[in-house]
């Protein structure tokens, strides 16, 4: 059902008989569009996915994570396997194009071999090569994270990338970051779409009445198809709950299982649900609600290669940024789910023409912005990354800018997944910026905080990645810290898993009846005073003019 090798094997040769300086130049020569998109059709159904795209229009550079670790059952169990492990377990080679894409393995040196990945224009090409193929058996759907992540979606509050993301004609969409923008603009937003937006697991809070629609029947390749949508369960813990104080949110497994079987008495031969609650929630539903053929999982930022099944039910991760296509191909003969065919398809800007419409639409919605995109701020010797279960040397370099622009002892950033990559050498632009830091709650506060409160944070944010339960698991990564270690048993439970605080500066254990001064930003709490975190950093690089930042050692890892 895989078929990697049909889209990498002249890149895999390639790398491995050329001189590493020429790689790009005769990969670029020989990869084609044709060579991406090629696929072995099969059956009357073909759904099409992408998640996470978190605002970016263009081709960008994004480091895979190095570390994904799984907790309870998921330990060891994909998606949590990277670097040289995912390379061996996918019989990927090392210096490939897809080693390129998939994992951080020699991400520096491969991103001059292969450079930029992605862009909307690219991925309208892939959809509609698709559906000139496919004819009426494609559906489009659109996983959530779409609006928010950049200086462009930021600065128009979502328009401009739903803008852009409206001419690929979606079929239907769920979400979570979506609703950073408030309960008004988020409606005026989804009124404008020209698809539903699907979730099955919102409901007001007065009464209890469903927010929208839980799900849609769609005829594809003359099967019923249900569609139904599961919104990000943690919405409101995750993010500020100030910003949508009439909507509940939760996983409601009761109510995924209602609304299949619902949709199978209307004559569905196939259900999908398209969810935004993480990979490893998603297969536990998976094996607790029946009836479920195909769930196209998101949120988590994974991108695998394969199908993973869980009993009768194919679960799909297609990655982040715009990165990827997924394709699957579906036999639905005689109200069943028969066999399947899939492909995760990367977007090599270099090998795949630009779509004239929506190239030209990115074009339009970045111009008033274009100058202040493109300005330096200063530029970088270390490779800034974000994604990593516990470090990133973006989130470093925040909290660097953090605790010496705000003269503070310690220093948080929220684990987000979001946010690009910016090579050694290069510049840092004030895109680069807000790529990391485009939120609508940006203010920098600086407070006391005890040593106490530290640890309470620490080890309720690692309950959140770390509990053996998926249904508990809120989103994200660890937290960053600057000026202070600690060590962490991922296996111990919750409130054990925190010790050895250390202030850095000192080297002083944290003393939990002191007080520190802190200074962090992305506060759930509103009327959170302070400047927006970008311009801190901004004035922190320009300040430093060139940054070195080394992955950070002051996090020891133990149990996992």
């Amino acid at each position: 059902m895989f078929s990697r090798r049909e889209f990498l094997q002249v890149a895999a040769a390639t790398a491995a008989v050329m001189p590493h300086a020429s790689v790009r130049a005769f990969a670029q020569q020989r990869l084609t569009q044709d060579d991406l998109f090629r696929f072995d059709a099969l059956g009357n159904v073909t759904l099409l996915h992408f998640a996470d795209l978190h605002g970016q229009l263009n081709p960008v550079y994004f480091r895979e994570s190095s570390q994904n670790l799984g907790a309870g059952d998921a330990r060891g169990a994909l998606p949590h396997i990277t670097g040289k492990d995912f390379l061996a377990r996918f019989d990927i080679a090392a210096g490939s194009q897809a080693a390129y894409a998939l994992t951080s393995e020699d991400f520096a040196a491969l991103a001059k071999t292969y450079g930029r990945i992605g862009g909307l224009d690219r991925l309208a090409t892939a959809v509609k090569a698709v559906r000139a193929e496919r004819g009426g058996k494609v559906l489009l759907l659109d996983g959530g994270d779409t609006w928010q992540g950049s200086f462009t979606a930021n600065h128009t509050r979502g328009e401009a990338v739903l803008d852009c993301v409206k001419l690929l004609k979606p079929d239907a969409m769920t979400g979570h970051w979506e609703f950073t923008y408030g309960e008004a603009r988020f409606n005026e937003l989804t009124e404008r779409l020209g698809y539903p937006f699907l979730a099955l697991n919102v409901r007001d809070t007065e009464w209890q009445e469903p927010v929208f629609p839980p799900y849609k029947m769609f005829e594809a390749g003359g099967v019923k198809v249900a569609v139904l949508g599961e919104a990000f369960a943690y919405t409101p813990v995750a993010n500020p709950r100030w910003m949508i104080p009439k909507w509940t949110f939760g996983i409601r497994e009761e109510d995924v299982r209602a609304n299949v079987e619902k949709a199978r008495r209307e004559g569905a031969a196939l259900i999908v649900l398209l969810s935004h609650n993480g990979f490893d929630s998603d297969r536990k539903l998976a094996t607790r609600v029946a009836g479920i053929n195909v769930i196209l999982t998101a949120h988590t930022h994974d991108a695998l290669p394969e199908v993973v099944k869980v009993g009768k039910t194919l679960l799909i991760a297609s990655g982040s940024n715009g990165k990827f296509l997924s394709r699957l191909d579906l036999d639905v003969r005689d109200g069943a789910l028969k066999d399947f065919r899939y492909k995760l398809i990367p977007l090599f800007p270099d090998a795949i023409a630009p779509d004239a419409a929506m190239r030209a639409a990115i074009d339009m919605v970045r111009a008033p912005f274009a100058a202040e995109l493109a300005r330096e701020v200063g530029r970088t010797e270390s490779l800034l990354y974000r994604r990593g279960s516990f470090n990133g040397t973006f989130d470093d370099l925040i909290c660097s800018a953090l605790i010496e622009e705000r003269d503070a002892e310690i220093a948080l950033s929220p684990g987000f997944r979001w946010g690009t990559t910016v090579l050694p050498g290069s510049p840092i632009t004030v895109e680069d910026i807000h790529d990391a830091t485009a939120i609508t709650y940006p203010n920098v506060y600086r407070l006391p905080m005890s040593g106490a409160r530290l640890k309470e944070i620490h080890e309720d944010v690692a309950d959140n990645l770390f509990n053996p339960d998926p249904y508990y698991q809120q989103g994200g990564d660890m937290v960053r810290c600057g000026g202070l270690g600690y060590k962490i048993d991922i296996g111990q439970p919750a409130g054990s898993r925190i010790s050895g605080m250390t202030h850095l500066k000192s080297g002083k254990p944290i003393d939990a009846a002191k007080d520190y001064t802190v200074a962090g930003w992305a506060s759930v709490n509103e009327g959170t005073e302070g400047p927006p975190v970008w311009e801190l950093v901004e004035k922190y690089i320009a300040r430093k003019k060139v940054v070195t930042v080394e992955p950070g050692a002051a996090v020891k890892v133990v149990g996992g």
